[in-house]
C-alpha cells in the first residue's frame, strides 16, 4: 500500500517548518539583544539580569528546550532541502546565472552553518570559561566577564563576523517566510524588503554596539 504523503516530506512543508523554527528563533535573538543591552545600564543593571535568569529555571529551561528544538527543525529543514535540490540535479550546470535571488540568497548555506559556529564559541567564552576560570573569567560578575572578553581584539573579530552572517541569514529569512507563507505580491515586495532589512539592520547594528562600546571604552569595569 502506497504510504501517504505528509506535509514535512513535501518541499513546502520543509520550508514552512522553517519559516516557523525561524520566527522563534528570530523572537530569541531579539530578546537576547534587549537583556544584552542592560550592559549599558552598568555593572549593577546586568548582573542582576543575569541573576533574575539564574533565580527563573522555569523560565530559562523551557526557553532553552524551545530553542534547541527549532534550530534542530531549522538546521533539518535546510539540510533536506539543499539535499533534495542537490539531488534534483547531480549535475551541475555549465553556465549558472542567477537572475531572481541576491547576495543574501546565495550565501544562507554558508551564514548558517559560521552563525551556528559562532554561536557555540560564544557559549563556550561566556558560559563555559567562567565555570572553569579559563581567561580570567569567573562566575561572580557576568558585567566583567563580558567586558574583559571584548578586550581581546581576536574574540571581537569573531564575534563581528558571527553578528554579520546573522545579519545576512535574517534578512534573507524574514523575506523568505513572507513568500512561504503567501504574503508576496509585486505591488507590496517592496514592504516586505523594507521590513527584513529593517530587522535584520537592528539586530546586526544592537549586537555589535555591545563590543563597539567596549572598546570605545563606553562600557567599562
Amino acid at each position: 500500500m502506497q504510504q501517504s504523503l505528509r506535509l514535512t516530506d513535501t518541499s513546502i512543508g520543509k520550508k514552512v517548518a522553517m519559516a516557523a523554527s525561524g520566527v522563534i528563533l528570530f523572537g530569541f535573538a531579539a530578546g537576547h539583544l534587549l537583556g544584552n543591552l542592560q550592559v549599558f545600564k552598568g555593572a549593577e543593571a546586568f548582573n542582576s539580569y543575569a541573576e533574575w535568569l539564574h533565580a527563573h529555571p522555569q523560565v530559562v529551561y523551557p526557553t532553552r528546550i524551545l530553542v534547541l528544538f527549532s534550530l534542530g527543525m531549522h538546521v533539518w529543514s535546510a539540510w533536506t532541502l539543499w539535499s533534495r535540490n542537490s539531488d534534483a540535479r547531480p549535475t551541475p550546470y555549465k553556465k549558472k546565472q542567477d537572475l531572481a535571488t541576491n547576495y543574501a540568497a546565495q550565501t544562507m548555506y554558508a551564514t548558517g552553518p559560521l552563525f551556528l559556529a559562532f554561536v557555540l564559541f560564544h557559549l563556550a567564552h561566556l558560559t563555559v570559561s567562567p565555570e572553569y576560570g579559563f581567561m580570567g573569567l569567573t562566575e561572580e560578575s557576568p558585567f566583567a566577564n563580558l567586558v574583559s572578553g571584548f578586550q581581546h581584539w581576536w574574540i571581537v573579530a569573531i564575534y563581528a563576523v558571527g553578528v554579520l552572517c546573522l545579519g545576512v541569514h535574517l534578512r534573507h529569512g524574514l523575506w523568505s517566510m513572507f513568500q512561504t507563507i503567501g504574503a508576496s505580491h509585486p505591488k507590496y515586495d517592496r514592504y516586505r524588503a523594507w521590513i527584513a532589512n529593517l530587522f535584520a539592520f537592528l539586530i546586526t547594528v544592537g549586537f555589535l554596539s555591545i563590543p563597539a562600546g567596549v572598546m570605545a571604552n563606553i562600557v567599562t569595569l
